[in-house]
């Protein structure tokens, strides 16, 4: 006896009511579709059905035996789609949610080369520093900074996070070491903070991966090197998340692992 095939055709029969409905619905024959169910009777040493002329009705065995066995069938179909997409082709329209500066300097950078070693597949590009909800507005997945709410969504961390103080050199010339910081100028923008800083105005907070380049050409100087700013450490990330789903398709998995390798590790901005 094939045990799975005959628990598919006892589950067709449980569901529809009869050997006759489930062998057409299966493409099988009302013989093969009542011995596979005398076969698993014979085994299992329990009547499944209470035959009659009308109807099969499942007995108390039936029903439990029933529950259990749509979960297994359930568990190898989900087997053999988690295997099978290991080998798919990565293909189709990926819908990118991405953070304005960060996707500009750090995302956006790598996709034509990952559009280059995957040609079948297409972007399709949000940038905005609105969190959405991925379901909703149908993205398959978004790159996040930070600390990242109970959202269900599934997280690949994908670099480090890290905030420091830093000032230009004019702004330091002839000052002392700042005590509290004060200053003339806020702003909700990161990329504004950066070009602030830059023309002397003050001392700035700002991620690594915005002012990485600047701290390293010396246009920025970096204050307090041995202070970050304070996250909880799982917190100090950036991630790429995507909605909870049985299987990862290709496409998502292929993006998520090339951008990690384009951030490289240690990041490329904390070179």
């Amino acid at each position: 006896m094939d045990y799975l095939a005959a628990i598919r055709l006892f589950v067709r029969a449980f569901e529809l009511g009869s050997f006759s409905k489930a062998a057409v619905d299966c493409g099988a024959k009302v013989s093969s579709v009542s011995r596979a169910v005398a076969a698993l009777e014979a085994d299992l040493g329990v009547a499944l059905f209470n035959r009659s002329t009308r109807r099969l009705n499942p007995t108390e065995a039936g029903g439990d035996f029933y529950e259990r066995a749509v979960r297994i069938l359930a568990e190898v179909e989900d087997a053999r789609q988690q295997t099978a997409a290991l080998n798919g082709r990565p293909q189709g329209l990926l819908k990118l949610n991405l953070p304005g500066a960060f996707g500009r300097r750090h995302v956006v950078p790598l996709l034509p080369g990952f559009l280059a070693a995957y040609p079948d597949i297409r972007i399709e590009a949000t940038l905005t520093d609105a969190t959405v909800n991925l379901i909703e507005v149908g993205a398959d997945v978004a790159i996040r900074i930070g600390a990242l709410p109970d959202s269900g969504l599934i997280a690949k961390k994908l670099a480090p996070h890290r905030r420091v103080l830093c000032a230009s050199p004019a702004y330091l010339a002839g000052r002392a070491p700042p005590g509290d910081v004060k200053g003339s100028f806020k702003a909700n923008d990161s990329e504004a903070l950066l070009d602030v800083a830059l023309a002397g105005l003050g001392v700035a907070l700002l991620p690594t991966w915005l002012a990485g380049a600047a701290l390293r050409d010396g246009r920025l100087i970096r204050l307090l090197p041995g202070w970050t700013a304070g996250l909880a450490p799982g917190d100090r990330a950036i991630w790429g998340v995507y909605p909870p789903k049985k299987i990862l398709s290709p496409k998502v998995r292929v993006f998520l692992d090339h951008i990690e390798a384009g951030f490289g590790r240690p990041a490329i901005w904390d070179r």
